[in-house]
């Protein structure tokens, strides 16, 4: 008897975590045009690093199979991108060499610049407290008015060489986490608010249609108090701009040695984005646009979890639990060329990237490549794990996941957890029914990643962890996760006009259907 029933409990506690699911769409029933916040924009480290020919590669296989609208980076302003210095006299020299090359690669690929407004050209600083390995320096201006005539002059720049209905359709962002003193700003919140204030001035002064906004801020914070400046002083603010990370400690490691813990809150990252609109809703200007221009599972580039197969669900968890909160929300960043810390001695360090130096595609790349195969139009979906689609040819897409937070919480770092082989455990059936299908022949696509499947970080590690990868081993891997089609089927839809298909799920699992009309 006392056998029985350890049997029963051990079976009960297996089916409570192992559950069926059902997803059940129709064609017919349209939800609107898809919400594509997800891709709106994307971030990478610093401007300089974008003049390398490995950076300009990487976006370009990005943008064509992610299809990001803008970027944005740090560093614009800093002494490696040779925008400003002054002659003997302490007159003001532009030189836009070097953005120029940037900002022509970047419209070249159909993208566009979110323009981050930092940091402090040495030049123009009132200090020499500086950040990162690459020292941007994070001192207030020494002259706002010659700050103010810099931006003036660099805008006008812009709608000189691009146009001025070109640069309408940018945004200007100034600085970056002035939150965070002294690590991005030396200065108070009010001489902050002076910075933005004069920067602002700049901008519009060229154009009156140009977007300004901020704060920038980490943590979510100061969204009330620079609305509240911006409307008492009768400053332009065109939309509000903050980050948010999905782990408890802190905002800024770059070297990841304080150690993080990927938050259990099941409403972290999402919670901050719908407080964020709250407050914008509740405030003298309740139209503002919200761009989350940072965000990511952890704060740190030394953090395993952004090399790891979880992120990929998990990014998908997250953009779907912010829904229609933000007008964007820009994934900090898509590729390990990022030096905030130095250059990087290892292929896979935890970097923030979607890939790493090489240009593997890490288990995060293909969260945002399979959203890109998403159809234009939102199919009505009670599942909240998944989007379904379809397209204008009669293509239906449907993407879902399971997020499982396996990390075992504060007894435990990222940096210890997620290095180690992590296999996942079943989640039981998932159910797939899409009614409403035209008659005829289709191919069914199934894409998969998870444990092992699409997962270079499991190849990486199998490989015993080399400190530096042949060609041969970095051939190797991309060969393994290229994001092709795990499976591929004929399918053919009678008059009933419904498909439906049964498979088994494990945590962490992202599979996409792709339903193509013959």
């Amino acid at each position: 008897m006392k056998k029985f029933l350890i049997i029963a409990v051990l079976i009960s506690s297996v089916n409570l975590f192992a559950q069926d699911r059902t997803i059940k769409v129709d064609y017919n029933k349209s939800a609107g045009k898809l919400n594509t916040m997800f891709k709106e924009c994307i971030g990478a480290g610093r401007a300089n690093e974008g003049l390398r020919a490995d950076w300009q590669q990487q976006l370009t296989m990005v943008k064509k199979e992610c299809d990001f609208k803008y970027i944005r980076f740090h560093g614009l302003l800093s002494d490696d991108m040779a925008v400003y210095r002054e002659d003997s006299k302490g007159n003001p020299e532009y030189n836009y060499q070097y953005v120029d090359v940037l900002f022509d690669f970047i419209l070249s690929l159909k993208m566009k610049p979110f323009v981050e407004l930092g940091f402090m050209p040495n030049a123009l600083a009132s200090g020499k407290e500086t950040i990162f390995w690459w020292k941007g320096n994070v001192t207030p201006p020494k002259d706002y008015k010659k700050w103010e005539d810099l931006i003036r002059n660099l805008t006008q720049h812009f709608a000189e060489r691009y146009g001025t209905e070109e640069v309408k359709t940018w945004y200007f962002e100034v600085w970056n986490e002035p939150n965070l003193t002294p690590g991005f700003w030396t200065g108070t919140q009010a001489e902050y608010f002076k910075l933005y204030d004069y920067a602002a001035r700049g901008i519009k002064a060229v154009n009156k249609d140009f977007r300004v906004g901020g704060p920038a801020t980490a943590g979510a914070g100061w969204v009330p108090e620079t609305i509240e400046f911006a409307a008492k002083n009768n400053v332009p603010l065109d939309f509000i701009s903050t980050h948010t990370y999905g782990v408890n400690q802190g905002y800024l490691d770059e070297f990841g040695t304080s150690g993080t813990v990927l938050s259990p809150d099941q409403n972290s990252i999402s919670g901050d984005v719908i407080n964020s609109r709250k407050q914008i809703t509740n405030s003298v200007k309740p139209d503002l646009e919200l761009h989350y221009t940072e965000w990511s599972s952890s704060y740190t580039p030394a953090d395993p979890i952004h090399d790891s197969y979880h992120s990929a669900a998990y990014i998908l968890q997250k953009l779907k639990q912010v829904g229609n909160a933000a007008t964007s929300m820009s994934y900090w960043v898509f590729t390990d060329i990022f030096e905030e810390a130095g250059p990087r001695f290892t292929p896979f360090h935890g970097g923030f990237g979607l890939l790493n130096t090489q240009g593997i595609k890490k288990p995060a790349y293909f969260s945002y490549s399979l959203l890109n195969k998403l159809g234009e139009t939102e199919l009505q979906n009670q599942d909240t794990s998944s989007w379904a689609a379809k397209n204008k040819k009669g293509d239906v897409q449907l993407l879902f996941w399971d997020f499982t937070n396996t990390h075992p919480g504060e007894k435990m770092w990222n940096q210890t957890y997620y290095v180690k082989d992590l296999p996942s455990k079943e989640k039981g059936k998932v159910k797939i029914e899409i009614d409403g299908l035209q008659k005829g022949k289709y191919i069914l696509e199934i894409y998969k990643v998870g444990y092992k499947s699409n997962d270079a970080y499991a190849d990486y590690l199998a490989m015993n962890k080399p400190s530096q990868l042949t060609r041969d081993q970095v051939n190797s891997i991309k060969a393994k996760n290229n994001g092709v089609p795990v499976a591929t089927e004929k399918i053919t839809i009678d008059s009933k006009g419904t498909f439906s298909k049964e498979l088994k799920i494990n945590e962490n699992d992202v599979v996409l259907f792709n339903l193509i009309k013959q």
